[in-house]
């Protein structure tokens, strides 16, 4: 597994979503919070709708953005907060195609996809 792995979200149908062909992931959704966390995060992102970059990690990376603490665990999925957004999302279980259990924290960062 990577330190820092990268997605890359887009919008389809009103909805985030990502792809992920390695993980076997196709129009993932970000639902309950998570959507309105990136929605916060991206706002100054030109295009982003169009798809943006999120670089993750369970330990702080240099340019990370944002911290998430883990809540709880709920429907095989687990809920973060941010404590700067005062915003909970909730994560669904593809977060095990990255993580063998969940993280205490979450370290992200959001930019620009690269032409």
């Amino acid at each position: 597994m990577n330190a820092i792995t990268a997605i890359h979200p887009y919008k389809h149908k009103g909805l985030w979503v990502f792809d992920d062909r390695n993980a076997g992931l196709v129009q993932e959704p970000f639902v309950s919070g998570a959507d309105k966390i990136i929605e916060r995060m991206v706002q100054d992102i030109p295009g982003a709708e169009s798809g943006f970059t999120l670089l993750f990690s369970a330990a702080p990376f240099p340019g990370h953005q944002s911290m998430f603490e883990w809540r709880r665990g709920d429907m095989g999925g687990n809920w973060y907060y941010s404590a700067t957004l005062g915003i909970e999302g909730w994560l669904c279980p593809a977060l095990f195609h990255y993580f063998e259990i969940a993280p205490e924290r979450l370290y992200a960062q959001f930019h620009p996809q690269a032409a």
